[in-house]
């Protein structure tokens, strides 16, 4: 997902989108350590995205402020 794609999403929207990545890694790191990993670029997908919603939603609430 792109940053200004982000962007453009709610606050609300955020934090679900927040959420879903969190669970998404946590899935991702435990297919990891079991070694059932299919994808394993998917990691690094995952946490670059989850950087960029983090990023944004600091900028909102510094925004806001």
């Amino acid at each position: 997902m792109k940053a200004s794609e982000i962007r453009e999403l709610t606050g609300d929207e955020l934090m679900q989108q927040y959420g879903e990545l969190r669970q998404e890694m946590f899935n991702l790191r435990m297919q990891k350590s079991f070694g059932q990993m299919e994808n394993p670029a998917r990691l690094r997908i995952v946490r670059r995205d989850l950087a960029r919603v983090k990023t944004v939603i600091r900028e909102k609430e510094k925004a806001s402020s």
